[in-house]
């Protein structure tokens, strides 16, 4: 009897329990929340997240579609390959927010105005959504993150009940890498790695849909956009409220550290040499060697890069026209004190494709790192010396 009686309460508990995950009190809030950039190069272009507050039921909860799990099996690889899957976490808002507040950055909040049975589907697909099953997403930075998630619930939910004024949020439409560059200065490491890594697919210009891979435009688009329900149209939003100034922080970086000064450097150092051998009638085997190794060895990172992974932005990379894979093999052959003779028609070779990059520049075909300006004109000149030195 005892027994029977325990059993009863636990059922009953679990169920009132389930009731109370799964319902929303009529005062419920939906909001949308948008945290500003951090210090990090992976926090540079900020955050979206979906709130549900429910004080009637005593629920607050954050739904987080940019996590991920470190303890994935092979996660490094899977992380390179583009094939670490992504997540829908749920938690505590008071948590969530007090991790960017202590991150110094800024945090707003905004509130849609829905009725209660827009907030019901909304909370019954995210709950649905974070279910062990179906929490998982292959992540994309440009196409399927944490922002563009958030736009798709909303659209998934209300439908054609939903518009956006295109030309309020992005009046003027911009390249992928330029809303990339926007959010990161030219001359840092940073920004050096994403325009070397990621190829020519993201120099097409972006539509105002496609802008919202970026937590700011996902912002500004909500401000503007309608709900029209029984031929009436109001605004999509309620109440918009900052819950977090952004904090001070040093972004400065210093110059003589910077990607355009060190290749400056570099640079410099190539056309000192190049000069000095060509007075001497003489070749620096050593520099040729070691051109041809680096270069080599970024070119096959691209080519990887390119064949070798599921990422989408980093195909059709014309970086290879200056970090060429071949370069790799030919690189013990260049370093030789006796050189084939048909060598000089390779380095000829690598003198077009220089020529071809510039063309690519030139024509808006894909837009290279400006830091590498220096080492690339560099290049074309030691390879220049090298297929004229090479001819004698």
């Amino acid at each position: 009897m005892y027994k029977s009686f325990v059993t009863l309460v636990l059922l009953l508990s679990y169920f009132v329990g389930q009731t109370q995950i799964n319902t929303l009190a009529e005062d419920a809030q939906i909001s949308i929340i948008t945290i500003g950039p951090g210090d990090e190069l992976y926090d540079s272009f900020g955050h979206n997240a979906i709130r549900v507050s429910d004080p009637s039921n005593g629920k607050d909860l954050a739904f987080n579609y940019g996590t991920f799990d470190f303890t994935t099996p092979n996660f490094y690889l899977k992380f390179g390959r583009g094939q670490l899957p992504y997540a829908l976490s749920v938690r505590p808002y008071k948590s969530f927010l007090k991790n960017y507040i202590a991150e110094k950055r800024w945090v707003k909040e905004q509130i849609l105005d829905l009725s209660y049975g827009e907030k019901v589907t909304i909370f019954d697909y995210l709950l649905n959504n974070a279910q062990p099953q179906n929490r998982a997403y292959q992540y994309d930075f440009f196409f399927d993150n944490c922002a563009t998630r958030i736009r798709d619930v909303l659209v998934a939910n209300l439908g054609d009940k939903l518009a956006y004024k295109d030309d309020a949020y992005a009046p003027r439409w911009f390249t992928f890498r330029q809303l990339i560059r926007q959010r990161l200065d030219w001359n840092s490491w940073g920004s050096l790695g994403i325009d070397i890594a990621l190829g020519a697919v993201i120099d097409r210009t972006a539509t105002p849909w496609e802008h919202q891979f970026l937590p700011d435009y996902t912002f500004d688009s909500l401000k503007t956009a309608t709900l029209t329900k029984n031929g009436k149209t109001t605004a999509l939003l309620k109440q918009t409220t900052t819950l977090n100034e952004a904090g001070s922080r040093n972004k400065k970086t210093n110059f003589f550290l910077s990607p355009f000064f060190v290749f400056l450097l570099i640079g410099i150092s190539i056309v000192y040499i190049t000069v000095k051998d060509s007075k001497v009638q003489k070749r620096s085997r050593w520099l040729d060697g070691l051109i041809f190794l680096v270069t080599g060895v970024v070119g096959m990172l691209l080519l990887v890069l390119w064949l070798g992974t599921d990422h989408t932005a980093t195909a059709n990379n014309y970086n290879i026209l200056w970090g060429f894979p071949l370069n790799l093999f030919f690189c013990s052959l260049i370093w030789s004190s006796a050189p084939k003779k048909w060598l000089r028609r390779y380095v000829f070779f690598l003198i077009i494709t220089l020529a071809l990059l510039t063309l690519h520049w030139s024509t808006g075909v894909q837009v290279f790192a400006p830091a590498l300006l220096p080492l690339l004109i560099a290049l074309f000149i030691r390879y220049f010396y090298l297929a004229r030195y090479l001819k004698d």
